[in-house]
């Protein structure tokens, strides 16, 4: 995308999509009684180098520690006179190369990076092989034998739908509803990476987390996919399994309505699997 050199005014409402590996932070979120940064912090304060002056950010879904991002979203409404461009480049320039920007756009004031948006789409990546990587670690999830996909489908399909989760959310999740409605889920492996690849309108504290590794118990054997299905509808968190790594988790796409013409986030990097 070409970043526009046009100065906008003080005040206009901005989005942007962010990359960042979540390993090094704290989660997304800031919070002011932690030592270790956290993304939104960084964000922040690089914006805030380039205006001058504070710049707050709303993201589209917040990430835990260990989460990456590929496709998040956030907006800002710009303290000062700035272009796109300027945003940008500036921003990157003081972020860490961990963390970065890929585009900042103008939009409308009644764009919403979180209430706006229509879906978030999440992939988690599980490496089979005997030996654990050395130069992925904490970029992947790591199983040493070989998961079977077939019945990890029949549970994944089983999610579909709007239906209470309450079996996947964690016990300290704040949601005033457990109602969630999931689009699309699918195993796939490629090579030695098993992908579950997941798309709702929302996600619970760590419901992703919980799903996948309750999948990784069925792949493994370990359980069967009618247990996923009773685990499911039975709507208790201690009957699932347990908790999937963050490492394997990536926020990789968040879709908003056409009306926003926000520029098209690509299908992922080629690090790991072909595609994220």
């Amino acid at each position: 995308m070409r970043l526009s050199d046009e100065l906008l005014p003080t005040g206009q409402r901005l989005a942007a999509r962010v990359e960042y590996h979540g390993g090094h932070y704290h989660g997304w979120q800031a919070q002011t009684h932690l030592s270790v940064a956290t993304v939104q912090e960084e964000v922040e304060s690089a914006l805030g180098t380039v205006a001058g002056t504070s710049v707050r950010i709303v993201c589209a879904g917040r990430t835990d520690t260990g989460v990456h991002g590929f496709g998040q979203i956030i907006h800002f409404d710009a303290p000062v006179q700035r272009s796109p461009k300027a945003w940008c480049i500036g921003a990157n320039r003081y972020l860490p190369a961990d963390v970065r920007l890929h585009w900042v756009t103008p939009v409308g004031a009644e764009f919403h990076a979180r209430f706006s948006a229509l879906s978030r789409r999440y992939r988690y990546l599980v490496l089979m092989t005997p030996i654990r990587s050395a130069l992925i670690e904490g970029l992947v999830c790591w199983s040493r034998q070989a998961l079977n996909l077939e019945p990890m489908n029949v549970a994944a399909s089983a999610l579909l739908g709007e239906q209470d989760f309450s079996a996947f959310r964690a016990a300290g999740c704040q949601s005033a509803t457990a109602i969630r409605e999931v689009k699309h889920c699918v195993v796939e492996r490629m090579g030695d990476y098993v992908v579950i690849d997941i798309t709702a309108n929302a996600f619970l504290h760590h419901m992703v987390r919980n799903i996948a590794g309750s999948l990784l118990a069925v792949g493994s054997g370990r359980c069967s996919a009618e247990w996923f299905v009773q685990t499911l509808h039975g709507r208790d968190r201690k009957v699932a399994a347990e908790t999937a790594p963050a490492a394997g988790l990536y926020l990789v796409r968040v879709a908003y309505p056409a009306i926003f013409n926000l520029p098209e986030t690509p299908d992922g990097p080629t690090l790991l699997t072909g595609r994220l």
